[in-house]
């Protein structure tokens, strides 16, 4: 999801969820036993591809400024990854159907490194976009794979587990992308926390080769499993959903920073704290949403929404005070935990006969949102200044959790 939900982040869910996703046995023959090591390999493989994504949120002035572009326009650096990772996410697995998932894996990752080192050099705002284009394919191609790669490398009983490890990376990376990510941007300069990306995919790549079994390809997507379920209103309800939602928390998250240095005037040690409780406001927030979302998705995305909404409009009105600007960011943070699991589960339950297929589709909704948030959020931002992100994140998280309150699924026996 990225990125995803990627965000990738996105895709965080608690067991429980992952367990209600997980998609009908194949009739290949089950793993006998677990490849740990290829889990693990997975989990590095995530923590490396969020950390990527999210970069440019705890990086942008300094990027904006070195490139000698505008904030927003830096902003399109989430922007091209997530609209190439929502082609991506649903077209590799048809475009690479053939070939050896091993291969596959690698590669991504070998996308990844490549991604991370032209960052760090990006003399340019067009060079810096080719590396995020990288970044997208690699992004949506994993997403797109993971589950399914998952369910080969363990039996059927621990996919839940599996799962759930590998989402490990998502968490671990959403509170220490951002912050670190400012840190270091902040003692080495902005390049340093992509030369360290890189560090960390040159890790991933060499645990890979040694740890991913041979995974001949085994399964035969096709385009009309896509284009039935889009014709299905439950799913075009909940994807409408996402798209509302998730582009206004990403209007306000990717320019977050700018906020912070231009109207409440925070040093970038003080944004690197608030910054890091975001992120740990994310971690206990997926837990809150999973608990909420195992009684009903729609009250969880709802309650998420509602809050988030209520955040921006604090920000609006009392932006200036440091104090409240830390707690509303902090507690962003943990309302964007009913998300992932939420949307998640709404996505399935629409389609329980199509699993895989309504989830790859969420993946791209997930991608076209966060594109559509930083594309619209940075015009509010160069337009109206630093207030122009939660501005529209007003509008969208507004319009996303009317909808889903209208319109979003509710108990049989309702």
């Amino acid at each position: 999801m990225s990125s995803s939900p990627s965000c990738s982040a996105c895709l965080d869910a608690p067991v429980g969820a992952v367990a209600d996703a997980t998609p009908a046995p194949h009739s290949a023959p089950e793993p006998t036993e677990a490849r740990w090591a290829a889990v693990a390999s997975m989990a590095l493989g995530v923590f490396g591809l969020v950390t990527a994504e999210f970069l440019p949120a705890s990086l942008l002035t300094a990027m904006a400024s070195d490139l000698r572009v505008s904030d927003g326009a830096a902003g399109q650096a989430v922007t091209v990854t997530a609209l190439v990772a929502a082609v991506a996410a649903p077209s590799l697995p048809l475009l690479t159907r053939r070939i050896d998932r091993r291969l596959v894996m690698i590669a991504f990752t070998l996308l990844l490194v490549l991604s991370n080192v032209m960052s760090a050099l990006a003399g340019s705002l067009a060079t810096l976009l080719v590396a995020r284009v990288l970044l997208g394919v690699a992004l949506g191609g994993f997403w797109s794979m993971s589950a399914a790669l998952a369910m080969r490398l363990v039996p059927a009983s621990l996919f839940a587990r599996a799962m759930s490890f590998i989402l490990t990376g998502v968490s671990v990376a959403t509170v220490c992308a951002a912050p670190i990510g400012a840190w270091m941007g902040d003692m080495w300069g902005w390049r340093s926390a992509f030369i360290a990306a890189g560090g960390i995919s040159l890790i991933t790549l060499a645990v890979q080769l040694v740890a991913l079994p041979t995974l001949p390809p085994r399964d035969n997507p096709n385009l009309k499993v896509l284009g039935e379920l889009l014709r299905r209103p439950p799913v075009r309800v909940a994807l409408l959903a996402v798209l509302l939602v998730i582009s206004g928390h990403f209007a306000g998250f990717t320019y977050i920073r700018p906020l912070m240095e231009q109207v409440t005037h925070m040093s970038v040690p003080t944004i690197t704290a608030v910054l890091l409780g975001y992120g740990v406001g994310g971690i206990f927030g997926n837990f809150v949403g999973g608990w909420i979302a195992g009684r009903s998705e729609r009250q969880a995305i709802v309650a998420g929404g509602a809050v988030i909404a209520v955040l921006a409009a604090t920000l609006l009105v009392a932006g200036q005070s440091a104090t409240i600007t830390a707690a509303a960011v902090t507690l962003w943070g943990f309302a964007f935990g009913a998300f992932p699991v939420g949307f998640q589960t709404w996505i399935v339950r629409a389609a329980p006969d199509q699993a895989e297929g309504a989830g790859g589709l969420l993946v791209a909704a997930f991608q076209i949102a966060i594109a559509s948030g930083a594309i619209f959020g940075g015009l509010m931002v160069d337009h109206v200044g630093a207030l122009g992100g939660p501005a529209f994140a007003l509008a969208a998280l507004t319009l996303g959790t009317l909808l889903t309150l209208r319109h979003g699924p509710r108990p049989a026996s309702a």
